[in-house]
């Protein structure tokens, strides 16, 4: 075998190819990975004009030329809690908590709070598996139809090509098309998504009129116009209308102290650090789900949720379990009234050892019961240390447990 004249060794590819494919002359400078934090918003998400405002539980009748959409979303499975997540999954796609800290959509650059609306139809697009249309974007039940999302309600813009105008020329839509209007608001935990047949005369005009009296459409600068006020009462709304469960934005809706205390964590003379941040969150967030994005955010490093399972040596001492999904984690957690942890999450809890009698939800393990703690029992100077959980193959530990119930 010969080489050709002037081409390289083949170790000598690979140690070029090596040094091109590695982060470590960027990550010496790279500043995207560094920990800050954020203050509190002072403006709102977005507005809900009064002629916009959405009670739930509404009761309307389907439009028959809306029937075959709404059909379509009532026979998916779980459509409504796949929506709401998509929404949210959309968000905290665009706020990255684990490369920049922000967890509030307030935090965001104008650049990103444009892409949310696309962040938010990709999602939707993947999660509901929807086809590409013929004019659209979308095809659903046959028919065409776009996603439109607005951070305030009511105010999706839409373009000349989803509605018949003769004064549009070639830029006129083939017909009078739906559209999906969906909006969340992360400062209140509420979202809503309705379905609406978009027309010329449904969209707005102008207050003013032209010289010969005519009315004016009120385009905007990328000739796109909002529904108009009156075209409200037009939007079937899915599910009742207003829905107040967006998957809540833990480090949102927390009280800035409890906040500032978690995010800036770290041991006497040191820098905050991921590690302390995470068991300063484990240990003033209990008894309620802590899912992965939190636990990226907070901790702001590659392995944050490693860490967030080494939260439960340093806790236990302090008579905190912090269950994830894996092992005897999730029966703990439904022995003691809590929500089961899924693949991603997690939630922590003080326990106390009771005497079997205790009319509270517990669990044995080794003989000794354990409970949540009461209000008055949290008081104590020192708390007697947690139980160490197993999290391994059942057979290894389900003969040391007794709950109560059934596994």
């Amino acid at each position: 075998m010969t080489i050709q004249e002037g081409l390289p060794f083949l170790q000598d590819v690979a140690q070029a190819a090596g040094r091109q494919e590695s982060r470590a002359l960027a990550a010496m400078h790279s500043r995207r990975n560094t920990f800050r934090t954020w203050d509190t918003p002072r403006e709102d998400m977005g507005r809900v004009p009064r002629e916009w405002r959405l009670q739930p539980g509404l009761k309307q009748h389907v439009p028959a030329d809306l029937a075959p959409f709404v059909k379509w979303f009532d026979e998916q499975p779980q459509a409504r809690e796949r929506f709401r997540w998509a929404l949210r999954d959309s968000l905290d796609e665009l706020l990255d908590g684990q490369r920049t800290g922000r967890w509030a959509y307030q935090h965001l650059t104008k650049t990103e709070k444009t892409y949310l609306g696309t962040a938010v139809e990709v999602n939707l697009t993947k999660e509901f598996a929807i086809d590409n249309g013929a004019d659209l974007d979308w095809s659903i039940a046959g028919l065409d139809i776009d996603c439109k999302f607005s951070k305030d309600l009511g105010g999706w813009e839409i373009p000349m090509e989803m509605y018949l105008c003769a004064d549009h020329g070639e830029r006129s839509g083939r017909a009078n098309h739906a559209a999906l209007v969906t909006w969340m608001n992360d400062d209140t935990s509420q979202w809503a998504a309705g379905i609406v047949r978009i027309t010329d005369e449904r969209l707005r005009w102008k207050k003013q009129r032209d010289a010969n009296g005519g009315l004016v459409r009120a385009y905007n600068r990328d000739n796109k116009r909002k529904l108009s006020d009156s075209a409200r009462s037009e939007v079937y709304w899915l599910w009742g209308g207003l829905q107040t469960d967006l998957p809540t934005n833990l480090l949102r809706h927390l009280d800035p102290e409890t906040r500032e205390r978690i995010l800036t964590a770290s041991l006497p003379g040191r820098a905050s650090s991921g590690q302390q941040r995470l068991n300063q969150l484990f240990y003033e967030v209990q008894d309620r789900i802590i899912g992965r994005q939190t636990v990226l955010t907070v901790g702001q490093q590659d392995d944050s949720p490693k860490r967030a399972r080494d939260t439960r040596k340093p806790l236990r001492g302090k008579g905190i379990v912090v269950l994830g999904h894996q092992g005897s984690h999730p029966h703990v957690a439904r022995a003691l009234g809590l929500p089961a942890p899924v693949k991603g999450e997690w939630i922590s809890t003080r326990l106390v050892p009771v005497s079997s009698d205790d009319p509270r939800p517990k669990f044995s393990l080794d003989g000794q019961f354990w409970t949540r703690a009461r209000e008055s029992e949290l008081l104590d100077p020192e708390p007697h240390p947690a139980p160490d959980l197993p999290d391994g193959p059942e057979s290894a530990w389900r003969h040391r447990f007794s709950f109560e119930g059934t596994l």
